[in-house]
């Protein structure tokens, strides 16, 4: 398996990058959030739509690209080097996903179209406690085969406060088997409270009390290894946003050692900085590779996804720790300040860190899909 692009998604990689460059630099998030007007920029996300990039997964019988996720990998790249801020990680990335492994025939007619052509906005619900375990599940549906009845919470929901459509994570009654549910998100008995997170993107706390679903909204999980599937993709799409953050910080940092001066010299001459510097240069070129392996292994369909999954979450997380640390002690007091872009990439840092697992959670993982 060749690490590297074809012309076709190294050429994707470049428009999106000119796009989000011109479009969704960092000032753009600094707008959204002094401004606190919305979420997201409506006008960047009909523009990522028109250019085709919520399709990019969706098989062309269902009105999609189907480019696959090498393809998507670039675009969440560069929306971490810009932290550009739109509902790609919640409806493209993971409820498409979820629709596209778990969903039946009738469910991908009705919802991938629609995402394709942006006209809903859809977030996935599965999270019950401050960790990250897909396994502990107490929101319960309960009905005869005709109609049922969703109970329970769900807690750090990203983008429900724009979403038009919630898939939810419950089990079925009191069984250990897990069901998807799909439903508006303003339906009856549903309760949102939006908080604000590190990074100033809000994620959204979910209430179900006796919700009404109909059963053409069921998913059936009949296989718990699909499931993982789901968040084993939806964990290197985000790494692919992490390995964004990561360089750009990086080449920030590189900016600025090569800019500032102390002693009448500029510090990037100096040794011990140069030494951190090719450190994180390393570790950048081996997240690289570990990134694209994880995104052909999804367009491939290999075996050991999950394995290649949790390497890349975990790989990611210790990196993008030590190049915002290191960013933010090499630019001194200032890094911190809100006089200059680096500060943000800490805090986008941190939260990615979190979701879906943090380097913990995915190293000890790993280890045990290796047989330790």
């Amino acid at each position: 398996m060749a690490l590297v692009l074809n012309e076709e998604q190294q050429l994707l990689k470049e428009s999106v990058k000119d796009f989000l460059d011109n479009k969704a630099p960092v000032s753009a998030l600094r707008k959204l959030r002094d401004e606190n007007i919305s979420d997201y920029d409506d006008t960047l996300w009909s523009e990522m739509i028109e250019m085709g990039l919520t399709s990019l997964t969706i098989n062309e019988e269902f009105g999609g690209l189907e480019f696959g996720y090498v393809a998507l990998g670039q675009v969440l790249e560069q929306t971490g080097r810009n932290l550009s801020v739109s509902p790609m990680i919640s409806t493209v990335l993971m409820s498409t996903t979820f629709i596209n492994v778990l969903g039946n025939v009738f469910q991908k007619n009705k919802y991938l179209p629609e995402i394709a052509k942006g006209n809903i906005k859809i977030c996935l619900a599965h999270q019950e406690t401050s960790h990250f375990n897909i396994k502990d599940i107490n929101t319960e549906l309960k009905g005869d085969g005709d109609s049922y009845v969703l109970n329970g919470e769900k807690h750090f929901v990203i983008d429900a406060g724009i979403s038009d459509y919630i898939i939810v994570l419950a089990k079925f009654e009191t069984e250990s088997n897990y069901i998807g549910v799909i439903l508006r998100s303003n339906s009856d008995g549903i309760k949102i409270n939006i908080s604000r997170l590190l990074d100033d993107r809000k994620v959204g706390d979910i209430t179900f009390k006796n919700v009404k679903i109909e059963k053409e909204s069921v998913i059936e999980i009949n296989d718990f290894k699909l499931l993982e599937r789901v968040f084993d993709i939806s964990s290197i799409g985000l790494s692919c946003e992490m390995l964004g953050v990561s360089l750009e910080a990086f080449d920030k940092t590189l900016a600025y050692l090569k800019d500032r001066q102390q002693f009448g010299v500029t510090i990037g001459t100096f040794q011990a900085l140069q030494h951190r510097a090719a450190k994180m240069f390393i570790e950048l070129e081996l997240c690289k590779s570990v990134v694209i392996k994880g995104l052909k292994a999804i367009d491939s369909d290999l075996s050991n996804l999950n394995e290649i999954a949790s390497l890349a979450k975990a790989k990611l997380g210790r990196t993008i720790k030590l190049i915002t640390n290191e960013a933010i002690q090499m630019h001194g007091g200032i890094g911190m300040t809100d006089d200059i872009d680096i500060g943000f990439y800490i805090k986008r840092a941190r939260v990615l860190q979190q979701t879906l697992g943090d380097y913990n959670y995915h190293l000890t993982r790993y280890a045990e899909i290796s047989g330790y």
